[in-house]
């Protein structure tokens, strides 16, 4: 078992910086559970706390129901894995990951077999003999996960482990990471503000803003039922657009969306959560992916405006169209010819659309 459960878990440091504020979150036995956010959201924190690197300044965290807030991170059977790779460049492969068996004074057979088994796993069994200095960093990542992996430990820890690789090699480490967790069934806890990595990886996933958990779920419902305009707009490439506008609900019931000569009726399901919202200045989400070139979608969900950018990017092209003084980023079929200047419509999917409160940022529909 390693359930973890913080408790309103607060951290403050001496300077008066509240890096952790109330925190009440449980990381289910053997889940990956990744936390995501910008610099400085309290993220990674978060995670020291777990390791027992960071003290926590009130509440609870408890491990399988047992108080840890004043264990020594050693007894806390937890391994981590930083974004410095943190490897000894005096040692060789085999000594860095032999290194926590070591102090622990593991019989050597023991050792051997484990240090053997993880670098047969991470493909570095012909690196075993090698320094630091003369890996890739790729080949160092595995040897930082060797590492953390012989421990057996019963809890994972990852600090942006994939942050310095390039772009290729991250999509391929995290496949590798993945397969890991599924091969060691143990909890893992993942630190990124990667979004794609956020949504490759997690079971679950917790987005943190300014210390505060902004919202918890599966990648599937943070991406299509964000809570609030920052979960809304931190998931999503290109970012989710908006268009400032008022609910107006008519005399027959009818919900709309109105920004001047723009009207969008909503369907049922989402008109009945908004029937209260009569005037109301809202933002309207639309995802990039969720609509389709032409005027064919019924008069209400059509976008009529201006290109202002073809942006193709690879088996993608995005188009960066000008609506009430605003550019909006849409994704369309990557056959399509359109140049900057061009007017064109788009049919809006009326069942995926968001719904914000323009002064809180709340959804309205979540």
């Amino acid at each position: 078992m390693a359930r973890i459960r913080f408790e309103n878990v607060e951290k403050k440091y001496a300077n008066g910086f509240h890096a952790v504020k109330d925190l009440n979150l449980e990381i289910r036995d053997k889940e990956f559970l990744v936390l995501l956010g910008p610099s400085g959201c309290g993220k990674s924190t978060t995670l020291n706390m777990i390791a027992g690197l960071e003290e926590v300044s009130d509440g609870s965290l408890l491990f399988d129901d047992e108080l840890v807030n004043y264990m020594p991170p050693h007894k806390r059977d937890v391994a981590m894995v930083f974004q410095s790779y943190a490897l000894y460049p005096h040692k060789s492969v085999y000594d860095n990951i032999a290194f926590g068996l070591q102090m622990r004074r593991a019989p050597r057979e023991e050792t051997d077999r484990r240090v053997r088994d993880a670098a047969r796993k991470l493909e570095i069994e012909h690196l075993l003999d090698r320094r630091p200095s003369q890996l890739s960093g790729g080949q160092r990542q595995r040897v930082a996960l060797g590492r953390a992996m012989v421990r057996e430990p019963a809890v994972f820890l990852m600090d942006e482990p994939l942050s310095n690789l390039d772009a290729a090699l991250r999509i391929s480490m995290r496949a590798e990471i993945k397969e890991l967790h599924q091969e060691m069934q143990t909890t893992f806890v993942y630190v990124t503000h990667d979004q794609a990595e956020a949504l490759t990886l997690a079971d679950r996933i917790v987005v943190m803003r300014d210390g505060v958990v902004q919202q918890i779920g599966s990648p599937g419902d943070i991406y299509e039922r964000p809570r609030n305009t920052f979960v809304a707009s931190f998931l999503g490439n290109p970012p989710i657009n908006y268009i400032e506008g008022q609910i107006k609900v008519t005399d027959d019931q009818m919900v709309r969306f109105v920004q001047g000569e723009l009207e969008l009726n909503f369907p049922a399901e989402t008109a009945a959560k908004l029937a209260d919202c009569d005037g109301l200045t809202v933002l309207l989400g639309i995802r990039a992916e969720d609509v389709e070139e032409g005027s064919h979608g019924g008069a209400g969900a059509v976008l009529t405006g201006k290109v202002n950018s073809v942006l193709p990017v690879g088996s993608d092209l995005f188009l960066g169209f000008e609506l009430f003084g605003n550019e909006l980023f849409f994704r369309v079929g990557k056959d399509i010819g359109h140049a900057s200047g061009d007017e064109v419509s788009l049919t809006v999917d009326l069942n995926r659309l968001h719904v914000f409160d323009k002064d809180s940022g709340a959804s309205l529909i979540w």
